[in-house]
């Protein structure tokens, strides 16, 4: 009876081990069924094994080991939108294979069609799932994922989208989009979003996202900007009241701005940094914005050939090592903390710049956070905007690229994994081996 009980519970264990295999081998399950919706086997502890990712003064440690991190990653802000299943586990696949441990991408997509969020508080099964399976292809390449939880901009929906629901629901709201920041109903109505997505329980692993060491990071807003110069106060009001509000509801990840790295009005000889006059009448304050308490790393973005369309490249490349450099010692001298520079983009047409030009820009970038790196300082990491797949055409934007289309570029991105792994990457990770020629 005894034998008979152990061989029912062997053949038990072998079928469920079966099954997993099956759901994880390549083309299987929802990517190959061409939507989310396939055979699925939520069990958290069928996962692949990852830590979360914290903060130790001013560079980024793995939870567990306490060990350095530092980031080489890529912008595809499409992943939740893309026509199929399969493109968004294809580009995943890519990143990883070229040493890229991070990707930033939507987790919103307001009113419209296709939207994950119909209406406040109302949303799609079918896309949210979409999102599930996006984390889920995540972990088990070994990337982890900054996801941002609105957009500036009115593309998918943004914060026009809540100023316009607020006004449909009767709340006295002004036609300005700076409204977002500062009327109880929207915010109310971007709370309840944040706890919708925090709380949500993965149907492809059945791990809240709240508990997913998948997520990097949670990105409060896509490059918060204002209408009015008497708005700064409600964006940093609005910061500081959102950001608590995600730590009151998960510890375990960390949180940033989103901001593009302006620095504000009353910042005397810094104002020099920006691109241009136009860039301190945003609302956003580099170092205020990212003192804040609950944010726990500063973000940049960084694209000269749209900052300054009429700069020679000698000169693009002086303004960018100079807005790289100014970043990296304000995040650690004054902020304590790391920066990301979440956003480098660079013209991809080629009678805007040549791929080598290009690759000039991004090398700035790397090599000044590499040396960070080096020093165990504040430079976090860096990534490029935006990586595709082929079969995405309607997501690309001036900046986007395929990256095994321009090998220079290809290359030179993987060099700059093989460099921060060859730092602080831990020896024998089966996830990801640098390989190229010595």
């Amino acid at each position: 009876m005894w034998r008979g009980t152990r061989m029912h519970s062997l053949l038990g264990v072998l079928l469920l081990l079966a099954l997993a295999y099956l759901n994880w081998l390549p083309g299987r399950g929802p990517s190959s069924a061409g939507g989310p919706g396939g055979f699925k086997l939520p069990m958290p502890w069928l996962q692949p094994p990852m830590s979360f990712v914290g903060r130790a003064g001013t560079h980024f440690v793995d939870a567990v080991t306490g060990a350095p991190i530092y980031v080489n990653g890529w912008n595809s802000y499409w992943l939740l939108s893309a026509r199929s299943p399969a493109l968004s586990a294809e580009m995943l696949r890519r990143g990883r294979r070229m040493g890229l441990t991070v990707c930033r991408t939507w987790a919103f997509s307001d009113g419209g069609p296709g939207a994950l969020q119909i209406s406040p508080g109302r949303f799609s099964e079918p896309v949210f799932q979409m999102l599930d399976y996006v984390i889920y292809e995540a972990r088990r390449n070994h990337v982890r994922l900054i996801l941002c939880l609105v957009n500036n901009l009115d593309n998918f929906g943004g914060k026009a989208q809540y100023v316009q629901w607020a006004q449909a629901a009767g709340a006295n709201v002004t036609n300005s989009m700076d409204s977002f920041f500062s009327h109880p109903t929207i915010k109310g109505y971007y709370m309840e979003y944040v706890k919708a997505i925090l709380t949500r329980r993965n149907s492809y692993s059945g791990i809240k996202y709240c508990d997913e060491p998948a997520i990097f990071a949670w990105e409060l807003m896509n490059e918060p900007r204002c209408v009015s110069n008497s708005s700064g106060p409600h964006i940093q009001a609005w910061i500081e009241e959102m950001a608590a509000y995600i730590k009151s509801l998960d510890t375990k990840h960390l949180i940033t701005v989103g901001i593009e790295g302006f620095y504000g009005p009353g910042r005397g000889e810094r104002l020099g940094v920006n691109p241009g006059d136009w860039a301190a009448s945003l609302c956003s304050d580099f170092i205020q914005n990212s003192a804040v308490k609950d944010i726990d790393f500063a973000s940049v973005h960084a694209y000269p050939d749209s900052w300054l369309p009429k700069a020679s490249m000698e000169e693009k490349v002086k303004y960018l090592s100079v807005w790289v450099d100014s970043h990296l010692n304000d995040s650690e001298y004054v902020l304590r903390k790391p920066v990301l520079f979440s956003e480098v983009g660079y013209l991809q047409h080629a009678e805007a710049n040549s791929t080598v030009d290009g690759d000039t820009l991004l090398k700035v970038v790397y090599d000044k956070l590499y040396n960070s790196a080096k020093k165990l300082q504040a430079g976090g990491g860096a990534l490029i905007w935006q990586l595709m797949v082929e079969g995405m055409q309607m997501y690309h934007d001036n900046f986007s690229m395929v990256a095994r289309d321009r090998p220079s570029t290809y290359n030179l991105i993987k060099e700059q994994s093989c460099r921060l792994q060859s730092l602080y990457g831990k020896e024998g990770d089966p996830s990801w081996q640098c390989s190229l020629p010595p």
